[in-house]
């Protein structure tokens, strides 16, 4: 009989005990993740009850394979558009809980007597939330389809993001052992570089590529190239300083702007689901009881720190953010845990011996306790904040108040901050671009040139071809390419803009001949004066050259193509996009709902059902298999099986769905769709000021409705028919894109558009 390596024999054991653990679990209703733990813990050599792992390096290494394959999994489903759309929100209230929590944190630990860099590494662990409890807290709670949900969701995408980050940086502190200012910002810089520069390269490259191949290519071959691909930039990213973890995700989030992002995805989710139950099996191995037991009272202390600082300070900063009292005290309460996130930051401190073995467990021993608090603080902030409402004293609630209103006027989009905003995101596209092809030129074109031509020609062969590289680059820049007419209405409002707007050109241009003297001090050796002056010249010839901007343009069209090529059938759908940004600030949104065989709404006209009256929803828009029915009529029947997509607040919508005895979707899951969202500003010379939303015939011959009135501050949603327009008034109206277009374009010289139609 062969021999059997003992690795098959561990696995054998850990999935036989993971298969039964879980299922008792999931019978419990508790985290599966909990249950992998449980396993670690008793097939770990701390518990003699049953055959233990004999090679825990074997485990250890397949661990680390969990690793790469969880943030590549993460990554899939991460996606630039995404963290975009999160909104200022949910950046607020992340940056304002990660940045607290890693200061209490790092006070705790110094405080318990740990040294600095594992007082930091206590600070960022406290400081992560977990995915996985609270998408499984909120599923069982049925408060997906909520607006604090909405935002609580946006946080853990920033939050993902900051952790990927901390740990890149924290093992550079934790190597150097001190806090070096000038070496973080380095690191933060180089770290910065790396990610713009291969979400770029992999954007103009891999979407392309997929696209060709996509009549080729079986599951297999995609499986084995994916794999590759995800292998390949962990191998580059640990070469160039950086986590495996980090190149894996970098390359899930190029790949999942692809057409076959979502076939990968699902290819990948047995790898995803195997080596991640390793991984967590592995995190519980690591756990001796007798040091929870000798630390009891620090365990008890670091979950106390969690369930109370972590709800305030992620509360605070959803006031900072803009929201209201009572969003923030949901938001707060439901990311009041640690998670998964905390065991990967912890495993590298282990594995780099820069912090106590002992701390692991502690950790461990709190995200356990915290995801079985998660459920039952969710429910307690709605409880909690009528308490708050109820007995906080008048002056304090105004303050609050005034806070979250002053914020969400700071927050308020203006042309200078979009200006600002669209010029530096593109600038720092560009230098990261430019300062790529120096380096590539100067280090590795220039070694191969000196094989083929005579020595003193190199440098500037290798100069010129830097510059033509850039020159495309160089005169965008200085066009300000996209923000002409930003630019212009700007220029053209008053005095006071121009000189901003000339102080932004002159630092454009500084920065074009920064990078065109760059080059030049590579390919002569000449005064300072001089050189200032070739590179003026080299300046001016590239921003007159139209040759340039074509080839420019042609690089932009690709890219740009292949950013969106995986959403080309969705871009029509901004009704999503238009609630998410212009309602951000109100208790409004849509959610889907399924109508179940059984419900006593079917057959009935959504006249008959009363789901206006008796709930206050509005039905915008009912989904029949593969039709949509956009601003259905009264008379319109209801079938089974039929998606009404539905507009109201938290407890309209709730109590809508509980009705009908179904979970609430998400937004983001709806079908395509061609209506929209867009607010009219009235004046007094305009079609509609003095007529009643009856009367002005929006519903009849626009086929649109008013879903909101802002009048003197206050906010009137759903308003009934006979309300009449005035002078001042911010209508909101959804309706069909096309038609809505029609009718603001028909009487554009009697309306004020306050927001352009996208």
């Amino acid at each position: 009989m062969s021999h059997l390596p003992a690795l098959v024999t561990d696995l054998a054991l850990i999935l036989v005990m993971a298969g039964i653990i879980t299922l008792l679990f999931k019978k419990m209703k508790q985290p599966l993740v909990l249950g992998y733990i449980v396993v670690g813990i008793i097939a770990g050599p701390y518990i003699d009850l049953l055959p233990s792992v004999s090679d825990k390096t074997g485990i250890s290494t397949w661990a680390d394979i969990g690793v790469i394959f969880l943030l590549f999994a993460l990554g899939l489903e991460f996606n630039i558009k995404k963290l975009v759309n999160v909104g200022a929100s949910a950046f607020i209230t992340a940056f304002t809980e990660v940045i607290s929590m890693l200061t209490i944190g790092f006070i705790f630990g110094k405080i318990v007597g740990w040294g600095n860099v594992e007082s930091l590494f206590l600070g960022g662990m406290l400081s992560m939330s977990s995915t996985t409890i609270i998408i499984k807290a909120f599923d069982d709670l049925n408060v997906k389809g909520q607006k604090f949900a909405g935002l609580v969701f946006g946080t853990l995408v920033v939050e993902d993001i900051v952790a990927i980050l901390m740990m890149v940086l924290l093992p550079t502190i934790a190597v150097s052992q001190q806090f070096d200012g000038m070496e973080m910002i380095e690191s933060f810089f180089k770290l910065g570089f790396f990610m713009v520069l291969w979400f770029l390269v992999g954007i103009f490259i891999l979407p392309s590529f997929f696209k060709r191949i996509r009549n080729l290519i079986t599951d297999e071959m995609l499986l084995i190239i994916s794999l590759g691909l995800c292998l390949g930039m962990v191998v580059f990213a640990v070469s160039v300083g950086f986590s495996a973890a980090l190149g894996a995700f970098m390359m899930g989030s190029i790949l999942s702007e692809t057409i076959e992002g979502a076939r990968i995805e699902h290819l990948i989710k047995g790898l995803k689901d195997f080596f991640g139950a390793v991984f967590f099996v592995s995190v519980g191995m690591l756990v001796d009881p007798n040091i929870l037991l000798e630390h009891w009272g620090t365990i008890l202390l670091i979950t106390l720190v969690v369930l109370v600082f972590k709800p305030i300070f992620s509360g605070m900063g959803v006031l900072l953010s803009g929201q209201n009292l009572k969003i923030a005290v949901q938001s707060g309460m439901s990311l009041a845990q640690i998670g998964e996130f905390a065991f990967i930051i912890a495993s590298v401190g282990v594995s780099m011996n820069v912090i106590s073995p002992q701390i692991y467990p502690i950790i461990v021993a709190v995200s356990v306790i915290t995801t079985f608090t998660t459920p039952y603080f969710i429910r307690l902030a709605e409880p909690l904040y009528n308490k708050i409402q109820k007995d906080a004293p008048k002056n304090i609630l105004d303050k609050i108040d005034k806070i979250s209103q002053g914020t969400r006027l700071l927050n308020k989009e203006t042309d200078w901050k979009s200006l600002l905003k669209k010029t530096m995101g593109r600038d720092i596209i560009y230098s990261v671009i430019m300062l790529t092809i120096h380096v590539v030129v100067f280090n590795f074109i220039s070694p191969l040139l000196i094989k083929i031509v005579p020595e003193q020609w190199v440098k500037i062969i290798s100069g010129l071809i830097a510059l033509v590289a850039m020159a495309p680059f160089l005169r965008v820049m200085l066009l300000n390419k996209g923000n002409v007419e930003l630019f212009q209405k700007l220029w053209n409002q008053n005095h006071f803009n121009k000189g901003g707007l000339i102080c932004l050109v002159l630092f454009q241009s500084g920065l074009a001949l920064f990078f065109i003297c760059t080059v030049l001090a590579k390919m002569f050796s000449m005064s300072q004066r001089l050189e200032i002056l070739v590179a003026f010249a080299v300046f001016v010839s590239i921003a007159l050259s139209r040759h340039l901007l074509r080839g420019y343009n042609k690089i932009e069209r690709r890219f740009v193509n292949n950013l969106n090529v995986k959403e080309e059938d969705e871009e029509n759908n901004s009704l999503k996009h238009s609630f998410e940004t212009k309602l951000i600030d109100r208790n409004i949104h849509l959610a889907e709902i399924k109508m179940p065989v059984n419900s006593h709404f079917i057959g009935k006209t959504l006249l008959d059902t009363g789901i206006k009256q008796q709930y206050g929803v509005i039905v915008v828009k009912i989904v029949r298999g593969s039709m949509e029915i956009d601003i259905p009529e009264a008379d319109e029947i209801v079938y089974p099986q039929d998606v009404l997509v539905v507009l109201g607040n938290d407890e309209q919508i709730y109590a809508f769905s509980s009705a009908l005895e179904v979970e609430n979707k998400n937004v983001q899951n709806m079908p395509k769709s061609e209506i929209t969202l867009e607010s009219i500003f009235i004046e007094e010379q305009s079609y509609l000021c003095g007529k009643s939303i009856q009367q002005s015939g929006l519903k009849d011959s626009v086929h649109c409705l008013v879903i909101g009135i802002e009048r003197g501050g206050k906010s009137v949603m759903n308003p009934h028919y006979t309300m009449t327009f005035e002078a001042g008034d911010l209508v909101w109206i959804v309706g069909n894109r096309q038609q809505l277009y029609d009718f603001m374009t028909l009487h554009s010289h009697r309306l004020s558009k306050n927001i352009k139609i996208e």
